[in-house]
C-alpha cells in the first residue's frame, strides 16, 4: 500500500469528451453486413482539429476552474497517453503553456497503455505527499485507434480527464491510500511506427484485465481493512461494458455502486482516460462523506487502485465547470465514411 507522508487530495477535476459519435451499428453495417451484436452503443470520435493535446487542455481548464488556484502554483504538469501526437515533442509543455502554468514547472509525458493517466496520478501523490510541490496536474487522455474491422474498432474512442492534486485540507476528495500491481503480461501492444495496436486474444481477459484489477483491489482493501460494502461508488477500467461489470461482481460491488461511473457504453474506451473519466462522473454527483474505490488497468500489464473520501468542499466545486454527463449529452452522430476521414483511415496518394 502506498501512503504519503503528507495527506493528499483532489483539489480540482475536469473531463472533456469530443462531440462526435460513431454508433456501433455503423461498424457492423460496414464490416459484418449489418448482422451481429455490438459491445457498446456508440463511441466518441475526435474532430479534425482535436488530438490528445487539445483534449488534455480542455480537461485541464475544467480542473483549474474547480481547483480555484493560480496556475503558477502548479509545479508539475504530466500527461498520460498512448496516443501522444508527437513521437519527439512533449504534450505536457503545450498543456502547461495553455493553462498558464509555465515556465517554472516540471513537465513530462507518461506511458503505460491504458493506465498512463493513473500512473501520472500516482507520481503526483508522491510529489505532493513528500512536500516537493503543493500542486500537480495529472492528466489521462487519448484518441485511440483500432484497426478497421478489428474488435478494438468498436470501442477505441477519445476523451480525457484531469486532476489537480494538492494538500488534503483543500481537497474535494482525500486520497486515503493507493496501490499498484504490475507484471509482464503481453496482452496488448503496438510497435514503434505501427498505426494500430495488436492484442493477444486469450491473454486479454483472465491473466491480464481480471487478474491485475482484482489483485490490486483485494490487496489495497486488505491492507486498509475495508470491503466493497464500505464504498458508495466504484469505478474500473472500461475496455467494454461487460468487463467492468464482471470484475465489480467478483470484488463484491453492486450495480448501484458502479453504474454511475460506467460510461463505456456511450463513449467507448478512452484508454488512458477510461477509469478516470468515470471517476469525474462520480465526483459530479458524490456527496460529502461518500467513499470511492477506483482501479485502472493498463495492458502490458498493471493496475493502480485508489481509495478516496469526499469532503464538504465538493458540492460548491461541482458546478464550477461542465459535468461529464454534459459532454456525453452533447453529441453529433456521424457515419463510417466521415469517421474514416476524421481518423485518417483513408490515405490519399
Amino acid at each position: 500500500m502506498l501512503k504519503s507522508q503528507r495527506s493528499v487530495g483532489i483539489v480540482g477535476y475536469g473531463a472533456y469528451i469530443p462531440r462526435y459519435r460513431l454508433p456501433a451499428r455503423e461498424i457492423v453495417r460496414v464490416w459484418e453486413g449489418g448482422v451481429g451484436g455490438v459491445p457498446i452503443q456508440e463511441k466518441s470520435v475526435p474532430g479534425l482539429d482535436e488530438d490528445t493535446i487539445t483534449i488534455s487542455i480542455e480537461a485541464a481548464r475544467n480542473a483549474m476552474l474547480r481547483a480555484q488556484i493560480d496556475p503558477q502554483q502548479i509545479r508539475a504538469v504530466w500527461v498520460g497517453s498512448e496516443s501522444h501526437p508527437y513521437a519527439v515533442k512533449p504534450s505536457s509543455t503545450i498543456v502547461a503553456e495553455a493553462i498558464g502554468a509555465a515556465p517554472f514547472i516540471q513537465g513530462g509525458d507518461w506511458e503505460f497503455a491504458c493506465k498512463a493517466g493513473t500512473e501520472a496520478i500516482q507520481a503526483g501523490l508522491g510529489f505532493v505527499g513528500s512536500g516537493m510541490a503543493d500542486y500537480v496536474m495529472a492528466i489521462g487522455a487519448d484518441t485511440a485507434q483500432g484497426r478497421p474491422g478489428d474488435a478494438l474498432e468498436y470501442t477505441a474512442a477519445a476523451g480525457g480527464a484531469a486532476f489537480v492534486l494538492g494538500p488534503a485540507e483543500e481537497g474535494v476528495a482525500v486520497v486515503e491510500a493507493s496501490l499498484s500491481y504490475v507484471t509482464d503480461t503481453p496482452d496488448f501492444w503496438r510497435r514503434q511506427g505501427a498505426s494500430y495496436p495488436s492484442h493477444g486474444q486469450r491473454f486479454t481477459g483472465e491473466p491480464a484485465y481480471f487478474h491485475h484489477i482484482t489483485s490490486a483491489a483485494k490487496k489495497l482493501m486488505a491492507e486498509m481493512g475495508t470491503s466493497a460494502a464500505d464504498y458508495r461508488f466504484a469505478v474500473f477500467h472500461q475496455p467494454n461494458v461487460k468487463f467492468p461489470q464482471r470484475v465489480a461482481a467478483m470484488l463484491g460491488f453492486t450495480k448501484e455502486q458502479y453504474e454511475t461511473g460506467l460510461l463505456s457504453g456511450t463513449i467507448g474506451n478512452t484508454y488512458s482516460g477510461s477509469s478516470i473519466i468515470g471517476l469525474t462522473a462520480i465526483l459530479d454527483v458524490a456527496k460529502p462523506g461518500d467513499r470511492i474505490f477506483s482501479v485502472s488497468f493498463g495492458s502490458g500489464a498493471g493496475s493502480d487502485a485508489f481509495s478516496l473520501q469526499v469532503t464538504e468542499r465538493l458540492p460548491e466545486r461541482q458546478k464550477l465547470a461542465p459535468s461529464t454527463q454534459t459532454y456525453i449529452r452533447r453529441r453529433k452522430e456521424i457515419d463510417y465514411a466521415l469517421y474514416s476521414r476524421y481518423r485518417g483511415k483513408l490515405l490519399l496518394a
